[in-house]
């Protein structure tokens, strides 16, 4: 029950950081940003974190049904 715990604060952690992290942009998109404006610039760093949602998916799914066929294993 405690690793459970742990488990998902850290994933609750590092939810909270990854928007921080993602609003990342390279030199271009960035210098494209701010000449377009801040509504535009908002735009363009939530349709990064859509698109980045995708690839987390899917990597959570391969990740979790690894751990599940594992765990079955086991027991």
């Amino acid at each position: 029950m405690k690793r459970i715990a742990i488990l998902i604060i850290t994933g609750l952690v590092l939810n909270l950081l990854m928007p921080a992290i993602s609003l990342a942009q390279c030199a271009m998109c960035a210098k494209t940003a701010q000449q377009m404006g801040e509504k535009p610039a908002q735009g363009m760093n939530s349709g990064i974190l859509y698109l980045m949602i995708m690839p987390f998916a899917v990597v959570g799914v391969i990740a979790f049904r690894w751990w599940k066929n594992n765990g079955s294993r086991q027991a």
